[in-house]
């Protein structure tokens, strides 16, 4: 004997009209061609009706329980709600409670990233905000890299879905698909570059030096005065293709060393300025979590953005530079951010 097969949604819409009109249960049988002990089921299973859902009765939580939250979420900032509620010894409380209470109290944010440092490092950082606090930072070219993916940073893509919709699907690609190492600099309100870096992570003292003479001596430098050159200060961070010593006695020959080679202290990306300029550009290709299929599509983007960039919007990033030093020299060496 063959299973019975289950009623479609238009055969039951059917015995729903068969049934307003006074039909038999025989009779609806023999229009839909099927057994009459299916179609008796379907009544009998709908006449029944689903079960009222029984509320469990919810736990109240004292305003001396709240308080314990309270405290609890300040010593534990990156814990689960779970965890939270039971270090305060506080059970049966579902998921959407503690998090409707926990709102109200607290916002959900990302752990802020920063460099590792000790006392050596800070008493560095002071030393150097000592050194240069009276420099005119209007004659300072701040250098930096920057890596660009296709995919952009996790957890950039996000938004408002409506209800009933569907999130946008988004490629998921190893390393982010690939990117680009991308140079530049900003003194006083211009903008040098952005340079494509071809080397990438893999760039040495030599291909460093190469870069620099192809991209920024050729098309930038050597169209300068000779007082602008005279004054200008070249500030780069401690990496070591940077500071090795090919790279120093190389930058020697073209002129820049000793007071025009501005010194770095260890562990102090929030110190150079332009680290304000890679935010402003990566906000602007990556918005609305877009992706790129190729390096020179991301590139192009890249290039665009830099343009959108007003000598303004420069000017401030490099006159932030005297409140920085003071920072600083405030928070003994501390972090400031950027």
């Amino acid at each position: 004997m063959g299973q019975k097969k289950d009623l479609t949604g238009s055969e039951k819409s059917k015995i729903v009209k068969y049934l307003a009109e006074g039909c038999s249960s025989l009779k609806i049988a023999k229009l839909l061609k099927c057994d009459q002990r299916t179609i008796k089921c379907f009544i009998q299973n709908s006449q029944q009706g689903r079960k009222k859902r029984v509320d469990k009765p919810r736990r109240k939580i004292t305003a001396h329980e709240l308080r314990k939250v309270k405290c609890a979420a300040a010593k534990m900032p990156l814990a689960t709600s779970l965890a939270i509620f039971q270090s305060c010894n506080i059970t049966g409380v579902p998921k959407s409670t503690r998090c409707t209470i926990l709102r109200d109290m607290a916002k959900v944010r990302k752990a802020e990233r920063r460099p590792p440092l000790n006392k050596t490092h800070k008493l560095k950082r002071q030393d150097w905000a000592k050194k240069y606090l009276k420099t005119d930072f209007s004659k300072v070219l701040w250098t930096d890299e920057m890596r660009v993916s296709l995919d952009g940073p996790d957890g950039w893509a996000r938004g408002w879905i409506g209800k009933g919709q569907r999130a946008p699907v988004r490629l998921r690609r190893q390393q982010g698909g690939g990117g680009v190492l991308v140079w530049a600099g900003i003194i006083k309100d211009e903008l040098v570059g952005p340079f494509w870096v071809e080397d990438g992570v893999k760039l040495n003292s030599q291909s460093y030096c190469q870069f620099l003479e192809d991209t920024f001596f050729k098309q930038w430098y050597r169209k300068k005065s000779a007082s602008f050159k005279k004054n200008m200060i070249f500030m780069q961070d401690n990496a070591p293709s940077h500071m090795s010593k090919y790279s120093t006695a190389w930058l020697a020959r073209k002129g820049i060393k000793e007071e025009k080679l501005m010194t770095w202290p260890p562990c102090s990306p929030d110190r150079n300025s332009i680290e304000n300029l890679w935010s402003i550009i990566k906000c602007e290709i990556y918005k609305e979590g877009k992706q790129y299929t190729s390096l020179n599509s991301v590139w192009e983007a890249v290039v665009a953005a830099a343009r959108n960039v007003d000598g303004e919007q420069i000017k401030t990033l490099t006159e932030s530079m005297d409140g920085r030093l003071l920072s600083v020299l405030a928070k003994k060496g501390g972090y400031i951010g950027c």
